[in-house]
């Protein structure tokens, strides 16, 4: 019990509901609707075999909520690589990494609850790091891998960190993609000071130029890819607008966890014990240099591999990205 009061003390904010629940799984998983004078946009087409796509029930103090994942691979392959996105971002980030590991392991990428199509939680200030802990390790009892191997993404690194840390966890390999056990005021800043705002969208291009000003730090990616990275992360309402597919709510308990000053994590981080492989944006704001570089002689002492060009985060779109995983993970 010590551990997870501490992470709580660590992450999670106190506070009151601060919205009621808006969608559910359901309704987020309708597909676009248009208004009659726009052509339907069909979703791009980056791969040969889309993933299956399941869900597992998890626990909330309002009751429970549906987080869906997407599996790639054998399913009953006993080595799993469990990829778990950003902080608005979904499970199909990782479609292009996922086909390629699941030649040889069994890949579930989930939506985090909040995000994707993934229920939302009717208490916002759930929307912290032990409730994803929480959730992830009820997927993890429901896939019962015999070898897990993990790739987080920023938020997706973090609650790595938190269950590779406990005592006794089931994470035998981790890569953690541009985080680390400091997370800089400057960077917590600019992430908030576009969380949460609701914009919308006439079109869909205009969803991708929107995609494309945000995450301008993913890098320089081609056009199907920014396309494929907002189709998975837009939806279209009955009036024709797109939006973001996540819960606004997650920005509330952000800006409480996460102030304005740096947040340092050593002790989670030094708790870790198994082989670690570090991916850091030469650029990233988030991840600096000096941290990544002290995250290599202490812990478990981590293996620093930099992307040039790349800010926060690389995308593990590029092949050369998804190559430094696939090496580390066989």
């Amino acid at each position: 019990m010590r551990f997870w009061q501490r992470l709580q003390a660590l992450f999670a904010p106190g506070g009151r509901s601060a919205h009621p629940e808006q969608e559910t799984a359901s309704t987020l998983a309708n597909p676009p609707r248009t208004t009659g004078q726009e052509a339907p946009i069909p979703e791009p087409q980056t791969l040969p075999h889309p993933p299956r796509i399941d869900w597992v029930n998890c626990s909330n103090t309002a009751g429970t909520h549906r987080m869906i994942y997407y599996e790639w691979g054998a399913p009953d392959n006993p080595e799993v690589v469990l990829c778990v996105h950003g902080l608005t971002r979904t499970g199909r980030d990782f479609d292009a990494l996922a086909a390629h590991l699941s030649r040889r392991y069994r890949v579930i990428c989930p939506d985090v609850v909040g995000r994707g199509l993934s229920d939302w939680l009717p208490n916002k200030s759930e929307y912290a790091i032990p409730r994803y802990a929480s959730d992830l390790t009820t997927l993890i009892q429901k896939i019962q891998p015999q070898k897990l191997y993990w790739v987080g993404t920023s938020m997706g690194g973090l609650i790595a960190m938190a269950i590779a840390a406990q005592p006794i966890s089931p994470i035998a390999k981790l890569v953690l993609n541009d985080v680390g056990a400091v997370l800089p005021r400057a960077s917590l800043q600019r992430i908030g000071s576009y969380l949460g705002t609701e914009p919308h969208f006439a079109t869909f291009d205009d969803a991708v130029r929107y995609m494309q000003t945000i995450f301008a730090p993913f890098g320089p990616l081609s056009e199907p890819q920014w396309r494929h990275l907002t189709w998975h992360a837009v939806r279209q309402e009955p009036d024709g607008r797109w939006v973001l597919r996540y819960d606004p709510g997650i920005a509330v308990p952000f800006r409480i966890a996460f102030p304005a000053q740096d947040v340092a994590m050593w002790e989670l981080y030094d708790a870790i014990r198994c082989p670690t492989v570090l991916v850091r944006g030469a650029e990233s704001d988030l991840l600096t240099r000096d941290v990544a570089e002290a995250m290599t002689r202490r812990g478990p002492r981590a293996r620093l591999v930099e992307i040039p060009g790349v800010g926060h985060a690389p995308a593990l779109l590029d092949r050369d990205q998804i190559d430094e995983i696939s090496a580390f993970l066989d």
